[in-house]
């Protein structure tokens, strides 16, 4: 069964949808969270249910991240993709707080070729946790904001509270 709640955000009222889970806090393993008008983002599905204390310890992580008090969220989530989307979200969650790395950087620590960086930016735009797993840290080799699903103002947002944007 499928849970999900919204919640208000420095970013815009977020959508958290989850998978009932025995293992996880509150019960629930994380399975997407999405921002309005983000590109492939989540909308509640028919049979959905709504249940916001599914996601209370999620909710308490994202405040004290917009907060600025939690550098990295601990949160069982749902990783369902390819082999290689797997990967890139990996790296992803091993770039630290407040770092930047490029397309190109990212496709090196998979042990992808720089020719993938294509790929690498399609399994990125893919993530289903924006914020939670931090493809926001990603940028252009000349420092540039570019490709965040949930819009570039977004991006600059989070890259702000982490401390410090790239200028362009």
């Amino acid at each position: 069964m499928t849970v999900y709640t919204t919640l208000d955000s420095p970013l815009g009222e977020l959508l958290l949808a989850g998978e009932r889970s025995d293992t996880a806090p509150g019960g629930t393993a994380l399975a997407s969270l999405s921002v309005p008008g983000q590109k492939h983002g989540a909308t509640v599905g028919d049979g959905w249910v709504r249940d916001p204390e599914a996601f209370t310890a999620v909710a308490a992580q994202l405040a004290a991240y917009f907060a600025g008090d939690l550098t990295r969220f601990d949160i069982e989530h749902v990783t369902v993709g390819t082999e290689f989307r797997r990967r890139v979200w990996g790296a992803l969650d091993d770039i630290p707080y407040g770092k930047t790395v490029s397309y190109g950087e990212l496709a090196t620590r998979i042990g992808a070729p720089r020719a993938a960086v294509r790929a690498v930016g399609t399994a990125i735009g893919a993530n289903p946790l924006l914020v939670v797993r931090p493809c926001h840290r990603v940028i252009g080799a000349d420092g540039s904001l570019t490709g965040y699903a949930g819009g570039l103002e977004r991006k600059r947002r989070l890259l702000l509270l982490e401390g410090g944007a790239p200028a362009a």
